[in-house]
């Protein structure tokens, strides 16, 4: 999948996004802090974050935590999200 595949996907569903963004935002992100920040569940954040990690645009960097675990964007992440925001968003 290319950049613009990949773009199109993150696209698709709106946590995505907004994950997307939160992370390039802060840096680094826990699920409960975006839910919050966006007004969504933590189970709908934490999904976004799964669906991204598994397409290699987010890594957890505290992968031996149970909880409060923290994600940031890989460079396949940052790729896509410049594409996101040149293209797509509206900032």
């Amino acid at each position: 999948m290319d950049i613009e595949d990949r773009t199109r996907w993150v696209l698709s569903v709106d946590r995505r996004i907004l994950v997307m963004k939160e992370v390039h935002e802060n840096g680094v992100i826990r699920a409960a802090e975006v839910a919050e920040r966006t007004d969504r569940s933590v189970q709908n954040i934490s999904r976004a974050i799964h669906e991204l990690e598994s397409m290699g645009l987010v890594e957890c960097i505290t992968p031996d935590k149970g909880t409060w675990k923290r994600y940031i964007l890989t460079a396949e992440g940052k790729k896509v999200y410049e594409e996101l925001r040149e293209k797509h968003l509206t900032e």
